[in-house]
């Protein structure tokens, strides 16, 4: 039998909030890893670690909220704790690769296109590693052109998204491109989940039970959603960013500025004396300082 298959079990809640979830990963990842360009004394294996992290988590806490909305009516539905907690990994570890790959190596048209390939196959493989985590009372399949559409989605959007962290450095700019990465990810999702039909089996012999998916999947996201918050407070505080590239040197230089001295007060007031009272006189020679 076909069961009915729902992907918006709670309305327009599931999407926005995975479609922010998104954006939020992709803010704060571009936001990293235009850290690592404004300064070449920035750490920056760390940034673009922190970076890959905050972008795999957003891509991963956008999946399992959608997957909150998803149910089958027929049969209740339960997740594989194993392969959820890998699928979240299998995200970090496969945007990381691409993010190193662009940060030291630069973003050339075949890094580019590289790191993108690898990146947006590491997604779509963490979409469908979350997808074998679900249990149900039949068996899942997928339309091979859905499939296939949506694996080069996650490959477009991938190379996007490296692309725009080595090129914008603007704050404007680079929440633009975020907003953008959330549509092509969350897109990438549900073209994804349209490729799903369940053939739900028989319940002779006993009835098939499952945990609600909040049970497992709410507690399993609290943890990558309080890293991105964590993630958000080092980028909001940190002064490159906040102050962008320009005004950070300018800050600098006045703070260098402001911390010369002169090498004793006497010398500076001596000085003033001695350029008040320089007559116009082209020959006339200044007296030489005792303290100098």
């Amino acid at each position: 039998m076909e069961g009915t298959v729902d992907g918006f079990r709670y309305g327009a809640v599931t999407p926005v909030a995975a479609y922010l979830m998104a954006c939020l990963g992709g803010a704060l990842g571009l936001r990293c890893i235009v850290r690592t360009l404004l300064s070449n004394q920035s750490w920056k294996a760390g940034w673009l670690a922190l970076g890959a992290a905050s972008i795999g988590c957003g891509i991963w806490t956008m999946h399992f909220i959608a997957m909150i909305g998803f149910q089958v009516v027929e049969t209740r539905i339960r997740y594989n704790a194993g392969l959820t907690v890998l699928s979240l990994a299998v995200a970090i570890v496969v945007v990381g690769i691409g993010v190193f790959i662009v940060g030291y190596r630069g973003a050339s048209t075949l890094n580019l296109s590289f790191a993108g390939v690898i990146t947006g196959l590491g997604v779509a493989a963490m979409h469908y590693l979350g997808m074998a985590a679900l249990h149900l009372n039949g068996t899942i399949r997928y339309d091979a052109t859905a499939v296939g559409l949506s694996v080069v989605i996650a490959i477009v959007a991938a190379t996007a998204a490296l692309w725009a962290a080595v090129t914008i450095r603007g704050f404007m700019t680079s929440l633009g491109a975020s907003l953008i990465m959330g549509v092509a990810v969350t897109g990438m999702h549900y073209t994804g989940m349209s490729a799903v039909s369940v053939h739900v089996h028989s319940r002779t012999g006993g009835s098939w039970a499952g945990d609600s998916p909040t049970s497992l999947l709410l507690p399993m996201l609290l943890g990558p959603v309080i890293f991105l918050l964590l993630a958000g407070v080092v980028v909001m505080f940190d002064p490159l960013l906040v102050l962008g590239d320009g005004d950070w040197n300018r800050s600098s230089a006045s703070t260098e500025s402001n911390t010369e001295q002169p090498d004793s007060l006497f010398e500076n007031q001596e000085d003033r004396v001695v350029h008040a009272r320089a007559p116009q006189d082209p020959q006339w020679v200044a007296p030489h300082s005792p303290h100098r």
